[in-house]
């Protein structure tokens, strides 16, 4: 059993425990995510997930369903556009990226389709150099 000083000290029953044990997971679980997990979290309509069932579920159905995860063929139709510099495409780039789920990717293959998808002009004039990651593009 857990020792929860809260629940001996003032005498709360054991559903009032659990609501209360439950909140509080609902509500720190947002500090546990990062990158389009938060950004699906910050998303939600407020008050559209007060228990963790509530949350859970629609967890599940954003990430899971496959009707928002991306493919490699998604990145590498990714071009940069004409008004678009090249730290927004890489940005973009990223963020697309990260809905590719079940892809893995080091970090020299994720520049390579990077560098792939820039302005003819820029690929051009930076084609005789490797980069080994993103940062290293920007």
């Amino acid at each position: 059993m857990i020792h929860r000083p809260w629940s001996m000290s003032i005498g709360l029953s054991s559903s009032v425990e659990k609501l209360l044990t439950e909140m509080l997971r609902v509500r720190l679980f947002s500090s546990s995510l990062s990158g389009s997990a938060f950004t699906w979290f910050i998303s939600l309509s407020p008050n559209s997930a007060i228990t963790w069932a509530d949350l859970e579920k629609q967890f599940h159905k954003y990430f899971f369903s496959g009707v928002h995860e991306k493919k490699i063929t998604d990145l590498v139709r990714l071009k940069q556009r004409n008004d678009e510099s090249v730290e927004s495409f890489v940005q973009r780039l990223r963020e697309v990226k990260n809905k590719c789920y079940s892809l893995v990717l080091d970090d020299r293959q994720l520049a390579d389709l990077a560098f792939q998808g820039l302005l003819p002009h820029i690929r051009d004039k930076y084609a005789s150099q490797e980069f080994e990651s993103l940062s290293h593009l920007v």
